[in-house]
């Protein structure tokens, strides 16, 4: 859902329809994020004139930039990745643009387990996929489906 190092940064679920894209937050970690949160954390602030009293506050107590807020999306998700570099499609048989569905691949804690499983049951942990990569949330109702099966096997 988001993974174990993102739950120190302000979360949200995923909403069907829209657009992420995978992001490095500060505790160093790849996740999903709303590309105009990415932007406005990282784009300059409009000059204000301050006085020297301003800047010397500042200095000593710098403002907070936005927060980019992560983007926690159900196993059993289907999104369409797109942007794939080249490095990425060649080392793993996909094209420039892909179905899949989101996936845990591991329950233990204190490790990396989100992942995407392509069309063609190749798994990819979102540590591996690298920044900037376009995700578009198409389908959330097979995260009930999954549960469902889940809860079957366990029974």
């Amino acid at each position: 859902m988001c993974d174990y190092s993102l739950m120190a940064v302000p979360n949200r679920l995923a909403r069907e329809g829209e657009e992420l894209v995978t992001h490095r937050f500060p505790t160093g970690s790849l996740g999903l994020a709303s590309p105009d949160d990415v932007r406005r954390a990282v784009e300059p602030r409009p000059a204000v004139r301050k006085t020297i009293w301003q800047r010397l506050a500042e200095f000593f107590d710098p403002p907070a930039a936005p927060a980019v807020c992560a983007v926690c999306v159900a196993p059993g998700t289907r999104l369409r990745v797109t942007e794939i570099p080249a490095r990425l499609r060649v080392q793993w048989g996909l094209d420039s643009r892909e179905d899949a569905t989101f996936t845990q691949i591991s329950a233990n804690v204190h490790q990396y387990r989100d992942a995407i499983r392509f069309a063609g049951g190749r798994e990819v942990r979102l540590q591996e996929l690298g920044e900037g990569l376009r995700v578009r949330v198409l389908d959330t109702t097979g995260t009930e489906e999954l549960v469902l099966e889940n809860l079957r096997a366990l029974g």
